[in-house]
């Protein structure tokens, strides 16, 4: 299995390589340069799996020979052993049609664990075939930060720093940064927003004797792997729902695109998906490009779903990358515009966009009261992003079976939860001391250098 770049000028990579690299060195995103096909007699094979080997079927195909199949098993075991419901991604039904797939049952009680808890057993066991040690740089909207620190907390081979926009994440998700106490983990919390803080990130991955200085590695969801471990739950979902015998629908709560690009490679695998609905809350890039064809920022707008707040959509890139015919100098040219503050979307790709994705919007008082109808209608109680989720599935429902992914859970946004409904979601037994742990972390200017001398200080380089 190889991977190539989108913007066409870095090095091909097997998936240890891509894993390893995260961000090209052209700037671009590895994608593979040919998406593995499932049967229908293979996927309808994974009906009543338990979720590791869903998991393992689905993803091996793009492991190549990095790892073994004892050795990738072993991992997935590892990943998942520590999640707090026996399915580990369960299906709740809202309503004729509608199901919730709830994606918070992992250490952090986000979607992100499902593939941050495996990113961290996969780079610890091919670094410790080979003794050698890395640093890993992150920025966070909220959820990628915190599952990154369970993850790699206490890990013998990484150094990781994670930068988060101050001020803009919930109390949960802060705290679930700053009170790990493991030493190789580093919360810093950077002035601005979280574009600013994944644009600092890029700017590291770009400075190359820095990169290769402290040998840096990245885990946001640029990395194919993050991706890749986010496609498994789209089949099962779909496969106790009746795929690939009858097809069903997806809408996802979005900001990076990351999650929803794993259902378009699901499809793109053979899941008989209907509808990827893009679902965005008043920060909207994604729902206006698909609507207009116009890629434009407009500014960062702090909301009640604060890891939705972003403007620069990273793997977009990789949608763009196969609307555009896999043209990587295509490509490259856009982000080159980007730069500037955007750019406008051909009538050809646009047309691919806009029949391969649905999308819509949720404002604040939308999500508010979506929280408050769910909980009064059904009892279930979701957080701002999923209920943004919610909201806009609900414009899309049809025949078709509906999926809406739950990306968080509600306690992670108490004040937003109890605002909504008037009950104050309770935090997991676990999880009962957060607020009594001591905070350990870094404010940081939004300065490339100072970032960098800050890393290399503390990683004793």
């Amino acid at each position: 299995m190889r991977y190539i770049s989108t913007r066409g000028a870095a090095p091909v990579l097997n998936f240890g390589e891509a894993m390893m690299t995260g961000l090209a060195r052209d700037g671009g995103l590895y994608v593979p340069e040919v998406v593995p096909q499932m049967t229908h007699a293979e996927i309808a094979g994974l009906a009543g799996l338990p979720y590791e080997e869903i998991a393992y079927r689905v993803m091996r195909p793009f492991i190549g020979d990095t790892f073994g199949d004892v050795e990738f098993k072993v991992l997935l075991s590892n990943a998942y052993k520590g999640f707090g419901h026996a399915a580990r991604a369960p299906l709740v039904q809202l309503g004729p049609n509608h199901f919730l797939l709830e994606l918070f049952h992992g250490p952090t009680l986000a979607f992100k664990d499902f593939a941050m808890q495996l990113i961290g057993q996969m780079m610890q066991a091919a670094l410790a075939k080979t003794g050698a040690r890395i640093t890993i740089v992150g920025a966070t909207s909220g959820d990628t930060g915190s599952a990154a620190m369970e993850a790699f907390r206490g890990l013998a081979n990484v150094d990781l720093f994670i930068l988060y926009p101050h001020g803009r994440v919930s109390d949960v998700q802060r705290r679930q940064m700053t009170t790990p106490v493991e030493a190789n983990v580093h919360a810093l919390a950077m002035d601005g927003d979280f574009d600013d803080c994944q644009a600092r990130v890029k700017d590291m991955f770009n400075d190359f004797d820095f990169r290769d200085g402290v040998r840096l590695a990245g885990v946001n969801s640029i990395n194919w792997a993050r991706v890749l471990a986010q496609v498994v739950y789209y089949f099962s979902a779909a496969v106790s729902l009746g795929a690939p015998a009858r097809p069903v629908s997806f809408t996802v709560p979005t900001g990076n695109f990351g999650d929803i690009f794993a259902g378009y490679i699901a499809r793109k695998m053979g899941l008989p998906i209907e509808q990827l609905v893009i679902a965005t809350n008043q920060n909207d890039i994604l729902d206006r490009a698909i609507k207009s064809g116009e890629y434009k920022t407009n500014g960062v707008k702090p909301s009640i779903s604060p890891s939705m707040d972003i403007q620069v959509s990273s793997n977009f890139e990789r949608a763009l990358f196969d609307a555009y015919g896999r043209d990587g100098a295509a490509v490259a040219a856009l982000m080159e515009e980007m730069k500037t503050g955007g750019f406008s979307i051909s009538q050809g790709a646009l047309q691919m966009l806009r029949e391969t994705f649905a999308s819509g919007r949720c404002s604040e008082e939308e999500t508010r009261a979506t929280i408050t109808h769910a909980y009064a209608t059904t009892g279930e109680v979701l957080c701002p992003h999923s209920a943004v989720g919610v909201k806009v599935a609900e414009e899309h429902l049809g025949q078709v079976p509906m999926i809406t992914l739950a990306t968080a859970h509600p306690a992670k946004f108490p004040d937003a939860v109890e605002a909504a409904m008037g009950t104050r979601p309770a935090l997991p037994d676990r999880m009962a001391d957060l607020f009594d742990r001591p905070e350990r972390m870094t404010r940081v200017a939004n300065d490339l250098g100072a970032l960098q001398a800050l890393i290399r200080e503390r990683i004793a380089l």
